[in-house]
């Protein structure tokens, strides 16, 4: 690793390097990166020394055995946590997340099931200290919602919860169902990344379709007497964003633009293409399949990751945002190659 950084010094040093303003952003924010891994290293390395001097301090003594043992997890914990942001290297595994959650089948099981999910994510993002803002939400007719969209702004947030793209499966005796009996609903996630100023994407405007309405559920007689509502086609990939909670059409049109650019980011990132326009029927591919994870209240209790085959029976504990077993053996099973679908 020093080698590699005195080769990008070297770089960086080259008459006329700084003459090209994008070339020399990526190198020096990749050797700025390359000096943060060795700071990280240097401390992880000042850590175990400490804990082995606590080691030859700890004989006979239960109460600095104790502390040895706990200062042990606390560094297992951190390397761990270290190990797998190390893997988080993607184009846009730094940027803050947008959630959009759909309501799938199941009825008005189904929109709990999705309004229980948008509390999860962000029950989980508060325990981790990171800051949410709902962007959009359609209410059920009778319970729920029908759909959502959640941004999370904190570091990797996108690397982290890009684990959680797919159909979740809800099993449970339906508080809607008049006859108590044991129902399945589906509820689908979608994760984008919030792009960088020097992330854009360039989108035509001849390849836009925008459609205004008047916005529906709680916001005032302003936002419900005009169409302050956008929605926007991205006509070559089918790819549909809309936004309705901005009081005007204008901050609408904006936020949905943003939207439409992390959804086209997001596409090009997961098929691994270089231009947008080859992703056309992509759209499509996108619809209900096999669920990711289940969560389970009857006949048993269990949550069930099917990718990885990571479990609980902790159903309360991971709706209440504990999730994140799911998402570091997610994380540790994609760099290994061992995940199962």
């Amino acid at each position: 690793m020093t080698l590699r950084l005195s080769e990008l010094n070297g770089k960086m040093s080259e008459p006329g390097f700084w003459d090209h303003p994008e070339k020399a952003r990526g190198i020096s924010q990749e050797a700025v990166s390359l000096q943060d891994s060795l700071k990280a290293i240097a401390h992880f390395e000042e850590r175990c020394s400490d804990l082995k001097v606590l080691y030859e301090l700890s004989e006979d003594d239960e109460s600095a055995e104790r502390e040895l043992y706990a200062e042990y997890l606390r560094l297992n914990a951190d390397l761990d946590e270290y190990l797998l942001v190390v893997h988080l290297n993607g184009e846009y595994d730094a940027n803050n997340a947008i959630l959009s959650l759909h309501v799938g089948v199941g009825g008005n099981d189904a929109q709990d099931f999705t309004q229980m999910l948008l509390r999860m994510y962000l029950r989980w993002a508060e325990k981790r200290g990171f800051r949410t803002e709902l962007l959009s939400q359609l209410d059920g007719e009778e319970a729920g919602i029908r759909e959502a969209v959640l941004k999370i702004t904190g570091p990797y947030a996108y690397g982290y919860l890009k684990s959680e793209k797919g159909v979740h499966r809800l099993v449970r005796i339906s508080p809607f169902n008049t006859n108590g009996k044991r129902q399945t609903s589906f509820a689908s996630v979608e994760v984008m990344p919030e792009l960088k100023e020097d992330q854009d994407v360039v989108i035509s405007p001849d390849d836009l379709k925008v459609d205004t309405y008047r916005s529906g559920g709680a916001g005032g007689q302003h936002v419900n007497k005009t169409e302050s509502a956008v929605r926007i086609t991205h006509l070559p990939t089918g790819v549909v964003v809309q936004c309705q909670n901005e009081r005007s059409q204008h901050n609408n049109r904006e936020v949905a633009m943003a939207l439409l650019k992390s959804r086209l980011a997001e596409l090009k990132e997961r098929a691994h293409m270089e231009k947008v326009e080859e992703l056309v029927g992509e759209q499509k591919d996108m619809g209900w399949g096999s669920q990711i994870r289940s969560y389970v209240f009857n006949p048993y209790q269990l949550v069930k990751d099917h990718r990885t085959l990571a479990e609980t029976s902790d159903v309360s504990g991971v709706l209440d945002g504990d999730i994140e077993r799911f998402i570091q053996e997610y994380l540790k099973k994609k760099v290994q190659g061992e995940l199962t679908k």
